[in-house]
């Protein structure tokens, strides 16, 4: 993930981090008189940009969809300790869409991250709900070892709002906004170089551990909560540590370097045409 934390050498990441933190805030704040969770979780259609976010601007998008939910919290009144697991979550809700994207699509096929094909949009569904539910599954074990809500009531709330709202609204803004955000030159790819960005060769290896993470975190989570096996707190927070640690070694093991290459041999074939 070193991609991470070199676009900070880039001024144009750096704008795209304050421009994706204040329209995630700004579309969030009006949403917290809907409340799901009073001081917690509300109605979020807010919740489709981090992952359209992570896709057009990489890890610009990420942290601007991490600091833009934590403003949202404060400016809307619900910052509490409760908004770390926030800010790590949407972390998260926006890393894995761009850096599982190049695991659907061999080398010699059109990578760019749009939804503009049968294929692609099915590929934007699954990282949708794969990104929707480690993010859940993030906060509600944060939650849920805090001793503020039971791991099952955060889990579903969530993964319904991230999923819905991305699933159905993510597109639509990804079909508008891609052909703009390339022809400005904005574009994560097209921005930072391949020596920035992870390699790709454990990248299949990272996927699975990502998968295995969030989905058996999701369903060792579920059924310790409802179930009662483990008490809400200490009980179900030890158990899914090694599901955590799954999906960090995993999203470290993700590459990204393959988009950005293909994206400078793609500027590179425009440049000598023209």
């Amino acid at each position: 993930m070193k991609e991470v934390f070199a676009m900070w050498r880039h001024t144009q990441l750096v704008v795209l981090v304050a421009l994706s933190a204040a329209i995630y805030a700004a579309v969030l704040i009006p949403f917290k008189g809907f409340p799901i969770v009073p001081g917690y979780i509300e109605l979020r259609p807010a919740n489709a940009f981090p992952i359209v976010f992570g896709l057009l601007f990489g890890p610009a998008g990420v942290w601007g969809s991490a600091i833009g939910n934590t403003i949202g919290d404060f400016v809307g009144g619900t910052l509490t300790v409760g908004s770390v697991g926030g800010f790590v979550g949407n972390f998260f809700l926006a890393l894995l869409p761009y850096k599982m994207w190049s695991v659907f699509f061999r080398r010699d096929e059109n990578i760019e991250t749009n939804v503009d094909s049968g294929k692609k949009f099915g590929v934007y569904i699954l990282v949708t709900i794969l990104a929707s539910t480690v993010c859940a599954v993030i906060i509600a074990w944060w939650v849920d070892l805090l001793g503020l809500f039971p791991f099952r009531v955060f889990f579903a709330l969530i993964l319904f709002n991230n999923a819905i709202m991305a699933g159905v609204l993510g597109p639509v803004l990804l079909l508008a906004l891609y052909p703009r955000v390339k022809r400005w030159g904005l574009l994560w790819t097209e921005i930072m170089e391949p020596e920035e960005v992870s390699s790709s060769r454990l990248q299949r290896s990272g996927a699975i551990l990502v998968w295995v993470g969030g989905i058996g975190g999701a369903a060792v989570g579920l059924i310790l909560s409802l179930t009662g096996a483990a008490t809400m707190g200490v009980g179900v927070g030890i158990v899914l540590i090694p599901f955590m640690i799954a999906i960090l070694v995993g999203a470290f093991m993700l590459g990204g370097r393959e988009q950005v290459e293909a994206a400078q041999e793609m500027l590179e074939g425009e440049g000598s045409e023209a």
